[in-house]
């Protein structure tokens, strides 16, 4: 994987594939993008080792720190984009949402943690599969209110970021840049996401 990578991790449109990548999977998921992010990642901490043990940091390998504030404005701007046109999706998309249970379950779960102030449901699916598309819609078709859920959607978008870098960026200087340390990543990411996905569908308790 990296080495097929290798040509676009070296050139700074790698910042231009991750921001679109993260910015598109909320609604076309060609390619996951946590998986381009880890790997991004993964060959800076491999190169950045590898320079620093000859004696010379190479800068042809993301800047890590630039890496993850592509990553987290583009998931916000993915997440305001899509919340918008939920909002203005009218009587056809409240059709829809009222047709889907899952939607409908999540609108009213999120409706009520955003009036309580306590939106880390938002958070929380970010790592879910699909939970980013799913709250994104939630918010826009309730009408919720801009400043209550873009805070929750800028915190979701860096700890999102943060943890998909840092599990590139461990794993390559541990493991090198090898199909290990992609793929053990990669299985801390998903096992994340299944963690988060048993989080958010689980039922609220119901008072007695």
């Amino acid at each position: 994987m990296l080495e097929s990578l290798g040509a676009l991790t070296s050139s700074p449109w790698i910042y231009v594939a991750v921001a679109l990548s993260v910015l598109l999977d909320i609604v076309v998921p060609v390619l996951p993008s946590g998986v381009l992010v880890i790997t991004a990642a993964t060959a800076a901490a491999a190169a950045g080792t590898a320079g620093t043990a000859a004696g010379a940091v190479p800068h042809e390998v993301p800047d890590i720190l630039v890496l993850l504030l592509c990553a987290a404005t583009a998931s916000v701007l993915g997440d305001l984009a899509v919340y918008r046109l939920a909002w203005r999706g009218g009587e056809r998309l409240d059709r829809a949402i009222a047709r889907s249970r899952r939607l409908t379950t999540a609108q009213e779960r999120l409706g009520t943690a955003l009036s309580r102030g306590g939106g880390i449901l938002v958070v929380i699916a970010r790592f879910a599969p699909a939970g980013r598309s799913i709250v994104s819609l939630a918010a826009g078709a309730a009408h919720r209110k801009v400043r209550e859920f873009l805070p929750w959607s800028a915190l979701a978008g860096v700890a999102w970021a943060g943890y998909s870098v840092a599990l590139g960026y461990f794993g390559g200087q541990w493991l090198g840049a090898s199909w290990l340390a992609t793929g053990v990543s990669l299985l801390a990411l998903f096992a994340a996401g299944a963690g988060a996905a048993f989080l958010v569908r689980r039922p609220r308790p119901t008072a007695a």
